[in-house]
């Protein structure tokens, strides 16, 4: 899976979240491409972001950076590390669900 934007490894860290456990990217709904945060979208694209609806958290649509798997929405607010290799997720990401998804 290609990763869009700035980042800056091969686990898909960007020059705005490049932390140990920042390894997660996010396809986004509006453009249907993974990219590590909202800033590297934003700064990318030249369209609105688009929150995925509740009623479409099972779609695929994480990727942990570490062994590329794919996760589901609800998969990935389930759990703190990646099901597959493990890899720890960052709990600082809930802070920003409301960027992504639509959390109401």
């Amino acid at each position: 899976m290609k990763i869009y934007g700035f980042p800056v490894d091969e686990a898909g860290r960007c020059v705005h979240y490049h932390g140990e456990t920042d390894i997660v990217s996010i396809k986004f709904k509006c453009c249907n491409r993974y990219y590590p945060c909202y800033k590297c979208h934003d700064e990318s694209t030249e369209h609105e972001r688009q929150l995925w609806p509740r009623e479409e958290f099972n779609e695929k649509a994480i990727l942990c950076g570490v062994c590329r798997h794919e996760l589901t929405i609800n998969e990935y607010l389930q759990h703190r590390n990646c099901p597959k290799c493990e890899a720890a997720f960052n709990p600082k990401c809930a802070n920003h669900y409301d960027r992504y998804f639509e959390m109401t």
